[in-house]
């Protein structure tokens, strides 16, 4: 694990995305409330949340952080028959969280995948990647 006690805590925010496509009738199953195991995308958003906060438990050089705020936007489009979600996560710590917010993206559509796999078994995640990071000796970076 590299040493990050000599660096100055910063504020940083990460944000990244990903997206997941589906069958029509999958996305309006969802939409609609109609699912038999719930709001999918609230489910969803919680479970990306909750992984932004296990992310060092799961990725073994990644450090511990503080994290002072997650948001989680899930952005279905019928015209694509995908969501998008965005993770956007923020600390003040002496590392990023980039990790934080690529592991939010991804669990968040790992459970939508996991609600909706007995109607849709081909939904595919895709796209999923770091947008943007601000903070630290490094500084800003855009996609």
């Amino acid at each position: 694990m590299v040493d990050v006690g000599d660096k100055k805590v910063t504020t940083r925010e990460a944000v990244a995305e990903g997206t997941i496509r589906m069958q029509p009738e999958t996305l309006q199953l969802i939409l609609s409330g109609g699912h038999k195991k719930g709001d999918v995308l609230a489910v969803a958003r919680v479970a990306g949340i909750q992984a932004a906060k296990k992310t060092a438990d799961l990725i073994p050089l990644c450090h511990a952080i503080p994290i002072t705020a997650i948001e989680i936007e899930l952005a279905p489009d019928e015209a694509k028959s995908t969501v998008r979600c965005r993770a956007t996560v923020r600390t003040q710590a002496q590392t990023g969280v980039e990790m934080e917010a690529l592991m939010a993206v991804e669990i968040a559509l790992l459970t939508i995948y996991d609600m909706c796999k007995a109607v849709d078994r081909g939904m595919t995640l895709t796209d999923i990647g770091l947008v943007s990071k601000t903070g630290g000796k490094s500084g800003d970076w855009r996609r």
